[in-house]
């Protein structure tokens, strides 16, 4: 299974690196692409869930590892939510 990372750029203006245990990632997200919060949100939370799917399939167990990852991706965009235009920028895939 091939661990992809994504890196992103927060409204703050600081860079994350972040991980999925899947290439699925890559169809969810574009690089270089901004995103308002809450659509960031939605698409990491559904590539997030079908990473860790790809991995139940093939290994028989969820992924927590990409559990962990849509955790802290919640807790950084709650951290934006008083924001009205925060946007989240995917900036590249990290394989």
């Amino acid at each position: 299974m091939p661990v992809v990372h994504f890196e992103v750029v927060w409204p703050d203006g600081k860079t994350e690196a972040c991980y999925s245990p899947s290439s699925v990632i890559k169809e969810h997200f574009v690089e270089g692409e901004i995103y308002p919060l809450k659509v960031f949100l939605n698409i990491s939370e559904t590539a997030l869930n079908a990473a860790s799917k790809r991995v139940g399939e093939r290994f028989g167990f969820a992924c927590s590892s990409a559990m962990d990852q849509l955790s802290v991706i919640k807790m950084r965009c709650a951290s934006f939510e008083n924001m009205p235009d925060a946007a989240v920028k995917m900036t590249r895939f990290i394989d």
